[in-house]
């Protein structure tokens, strides 16, 4: 009988493409293996009207593929691991990190348009984003915007912003590389935590051999290292904390962003990468 594994994704177009791009790796590893997409909207999908901070935060998107997997309705799902609260639950754990894509911020103007006009806001859903684009303009004007990517895109072309920061990770996967204007470096702006992996989650003890595969041992370093910083920093997955780790051969930069009582403080530190979690820790503690 020939193994089916049922992939839980969020229904956008983005997330759609991001199952997709881990299946066609499971496809590689079990060439005989059925695959059934099963895709939901989630209650972070659905509320619209608010930002997430005031809705409980990015953990909304897992909602309900969390009830899914733990129900045994789904067997593996994908994340963006930016929206996974640093905090896993034991019972169905993040077992595998994808290749990282580029992990930056990236300014996004209007289709057409090649100068920002700074006197339209920026929509930017992100606190983090915010505070440290002010800090890098402080005359911007900075609006909330939620929706998926293209939904986001629809707006600022409707004129609605004058730009839009977004990840440069999501735009890349859904073949729109060509709408980015410009890209901030970790120095300008400190992505968030896992910006650029996908995660695969699981139920414990369960594909271990897959996801074994699946993994990318230098995303699953920095993914490990940036959540515990986040997770010591004080912040979940909506707070306004980043953190991006680079690693170059034997060592590792970690670059790390709080904001957290409204008082924006960055700082990097560097050192051996078998170090890499004691110096997510120690840059957490110097930015308390």
């Amino acid at each position: 009988m020939k193994q089916i594994i049922r992939i839980g994704s969020r229904a956008s177009r983005l997330a759609v493409l991001q199952s997709e791009l881990v299946m066609e790796q499971i496809r590689r590893i079990l060439p005989d293996a059925e695959l059934e997409l099963v895709t939901m909207k989630t209650t972070g999908d659905k509320i619209l009207n608010r930002t997430l901070d005031q809705i409980g935060g990015k953990g909304l998107f897992l909602k309900e593929l969390d009830a899914a997997l733990l129900a045994g309705a789904v067997d593996l799902c994908v994340h963006s691991l930016k929206d996974v609260p640093a905090e896993e639950n034991p019972a169905i754990p993040i077992g595998a990190f994808s290749e990282r894509a580029v992990p930056a911020d990236v300014l996004v103007l209007p289709a057409g348009v090649q100068t920002w006009d700074r006197t339209k806001p920026v929509g930017c859903a992100s606190a983090r984003r915010s505070m440290q684009l002010r800090q890098l303009y402080p005359d911007v004007t900075v609006k909330p915007v939620r929706g998926n990517v293209l939904t986001r895109l629809e707006k600022l072309d409707r004129g609605e912003y004058g730009a839009l920061i977004l990840a440069e990770a999501g735009l890349a996967r859904l073949g729109l590389s060509q709408r980015i204007s410009a890209r901030f470096s970790p120095e300008e702006m400190v992505p968030a935590a896992g910006q650029g992996i996908l995660a695969v989650q699981c139920r414990a003890g369960e594909y271990a051999a897959l996801l074994e595969q699946l993994n990318d041992p230098d995303s699953a370093l920095c993914a490990r290292a940036e959540r515990q910083f986040a997770a010591a920093a004080g912040g979940d997955c909506s707070a306004p904390v980043g953190c991006y780790a680079r690693p170059d051969g034997g060592r590792i930069t970690i670059y790390g962003f709080s904001g957290i009582g409204n008082t924006p403080r960055s700082a990097r530190i560097s050192g051996r990468r078998t170090e890499a979690s004691v110096l997510a820790e120690q840059l957490a503690e110097q930015l308390k």
